[in-house]
């Protein structure tokens, strides 16, 4: 099974998300719309972006947990 591209990691003590796109580390996101713009700025279009689909490999709890 493949590896998904991007990666978000589970939140940190002081708030937010790290997020990785390809390998590399975008910086952290701090609420589902700061992931979207991450990855718009990635290249991908957020309108095709599910938050609980298989492009994203969510570390220490879903979209829901920020």
């Amino acid at each position: 099974m493949a590896r998904a591209p991007v990666v978000v990691y589970p939140p940190s003590e002081g708030g937010g998300r790290r997020v990785r796109v390809n390998g590399e580390i975008l910086g952290t996101a701090y609420s589902p719309g700061d992931l979207l713009e991450f990855l718009r700025r990635a290249g991908l279009d957020p309108d095709d972006v599910q938050l609980d689909g298989p492009l994203i490999e969510w570390r220490g709890g879903g979209p829901e947990v920020w």
